[in-house]
């Protein structure tokens, strides 16, 4: 008698489909080459304009809204998340519930308070106005009205509809006023999620102009000539969609699309993992601090290979390779991308082969363009130090993924599915897991490691 087998494990379906960050993929490119066209374009039509190509930052933010806007509609249109339960959203509330104007005052008067506080931080933190970030304080300046202004018919349309009413906006906003039924942890929940979307859209928004601008002045005439030339360009190009993509991600948090943050990750060590990698901590750790910097007499790949272009041409290939896995992870998110934020799970893309496809390509990314190893000076003790270093920057990433998986294991039963089914199938995680489980000390006396 046969006996019935066990069914195959099946990964869990993606809460973000892999059509949404392909739609933001294609409208930013359709920009992107409009904007290097834009001379030709302007002369067909006799434009009274300046005929020059469109790589300003002006233009760069308007990139933003190529790739937004078809990632919201074809979340609406296609994959209709509008009406998912996961939104919080029940849409025939409208028909049926009176509206509280009361409870929607408050939760404005929390919101604005909350963006007053955030602008004080602004205003007080000095690094926030020197720089890159000198154009995000302009953003974010002339943001502040049309938001404001905006927030108001927003916040009163979706609160009929809002399953919960009460959220974090409104704990915080009966805390200002002093009504009752505020809670502190819902408070605390507020200003993770607020503090995050603070810090990194200002960063977000400092580098879109540099990455943006390369992609669209660049000669490719003189990019085809070369072939690292072809390599950086490449690297360049997956680092715009890189920066555009996540900056769309932190900007566009609405449940109607279902890319609010759910929640902030409630863990310290997953804030300072994450923070020390962002400017200004950064600065003081690879940057003049150098406490850890793994770049001391490095002179990088084209130095090392320079004159033998089959090599050039393999190992351009290679950081190409690498950071498309890096950009991929990214766009792959569609609208939610952000650190330190759960906003559903996605399993789909590069996180079919690991849980952390951007963290690994990048580390291994650092190692094949920096090579640490080998140093001008020809100094051994240079090269062990440069060595360690970023050997100590891939555990300060091995941190962040871990707290990053503690704080979604806590939060979704999918992610824990996801997180198994990763430990067993992922063409990475399983023989990564495998093996950890075979070096790690038995977690009792006599007892195997888990499989």
């Amino acid at each position: 008698m046969s006996q019935r087998q066990n069914p195959a494990p099946v990964r869990p379906a993606s809460d973000v489909s892999s059509a949404v960050g392909l739609v933001g993929l294609a409208g930013l490119f359709a920009w992107v080459a409009f904007a290097r066209g834009f001379p030709e374009i302007a002369a067909a039509f006799d434009w009274p304009v300046p005929r020059d190509t469109l790589g300003g930052k002006n233009s760069a933010l308007v990139g933003l809204l190529a790739a937004a806007v078809p990632m919201a509609a074809w979340s609406i249109i296609v994959d209709k998340v509008h009406l998912r339960p996961s939104t919080g959203i029940d849409w025939s509330l409208r028909r049926t519930r009176q509206p509280d104007r009361s409870a929607t005052l408050v939760k404005l008067a929390g919101l604005w308070a909350t963006w007053a506080i955030i602008a004080g931080l602004y205003c007080l933190c000095r690094w926030y106005w020197d720089g890159n970030y000198l154009f995000s304080m302009q953003v974010l300046g002339y943001a502040a009205l049309p938001l404001v202004a905006l927030s108001i018919p927003y916040v009163f349309w979706i609160d009929r509809v809002l399953v919960n009413q009460r959220d974090h906006a409104w704990h915080f906003g009966a805390l200002l006023l002093m009504r009752r039924g505020w809670q502190a942890e819902e408070v605390k929940k507020h200003w993770r999620t607020w503090i995050i979307k603070a810090f990194f859209t200002a960063f977000m928004i400092s580098i879109i102009p540099f990455a943006f601008r390369n992609i669209v002045t660049a000669d490719f005439t003189e990019v085809i000539a070369r072939p690292e030339r072809i390599a950086l360009t490449i690297i360049e190009a997956m680092f715009m969609i890189d920066v555009m993509i996540g900056t769309v991600g932190y900007i566009v948090t609405m449940r109607p699309l279902d890319a609010h943050i759910r929640s902030g990750n409630p863990f310290l060590g997953g804030w300072v993992a994450a923070l020390i990698c962002y400017p200004p901590i950064v600065w003081g750790i690879l940057g003049n601090g150098k406490a850890i910097s793994y770049e001391h007499d490095t002179a990088g790949w084209l130095h090392w290979m320079q004159g033998n272009d089959p090599l050039i041409a393999v190992w351009g290939f290679v950081l190409v390779f690498l950071t498309g896995i890096y950009a991929w992870a990214t766009f792959a998110f569609g609208l939610r991308f952000s650190n330190l934020t759960y906003r559903g799970v996605l399993t789909n893309g590069p996180y079919r082969f690991t849980r952390h496809p951007a963290y690994v390509s990048k580390n291994l990314f650092w190692w094949c363009a920096v090579m640490p190893f080998l140093v001008t000076s020809g100094s051994a003790v240079e090269a062990i130090r440069n060595c360690f270093f970023l050997a100590v920057v891939n555990g300060i990433y091995f941190w962040r993924a871990k707290t990053e998986e503690a704080h979604l294991l806590a939060e979704d039963p999918k992610y824990r599915e996801y997180h198994a089914y990763m430990a067993q199938h992922g063409l990475l995680t399983a023989p990564l897991t495998r093996l950890w489980n075979r070096v790690r000390p038995r977690q009792a006396l006599g007892a195997e490691p888990a499989e």
